[in-house]
């Protein structure tokens, strides 16, 4: 099976060597996504800017694959401090309509730049 990088200026850029997502066959697997701009820049703000930030990443690089938050089958969401889990899943709630994607969350020690939330996704293509 082939690998295909999927990248767009429209969501933050790799900050190492990696890709924003790969598609193989009908799958997308993204990277973590983190609140920055697609000019690199930290969004400021609290979990709640943290999160739409993050989202409108993810969301930028699943219309690269030619794809939306309909087509993604899991979620997994890691938080700097469980605290912000319900400030997180209000938001998150905004972008996800039902059947929602299967979804896990953990709390970690920490994440690159310091940030709240990461989030990375798996979705079907067409």
């Amino acid at each position: 099976m082939t690998k295909q990088r999927i990248d767009t200026p429209e969501a933050a850029p790799a900050i190492g060597p990696y890709s924003q997502a790969i598609r193989t066959g009908h799958l997308l697997f993204t990277s973590g996504q983190i609140p920055l701009t697609p000019a690199g820049e930290l969004v400021a703000g609290g979990i709640e800017e943290q999160t739409h930030q993050v989202l409108k990443n993810v969301q930028a690089v699943l219309h690269a694959a030619g794809t939306d938050f309909g087509g993604v089958v899991k979620v997994t969401v890691f938080l700097s401090d469980m605290n912000n889990f319900a400030a997180m899943n209000a938001i998150y709630g905004e972008y996800f309509t039902a059947p929602y994607p299967a979804r896990s969350t953990v709390q970690v020690a920490r994440l690159p730049r310091d940030v709240l939330v990461e989030i990375e996704v798996i979705a079907e293509l067409a």
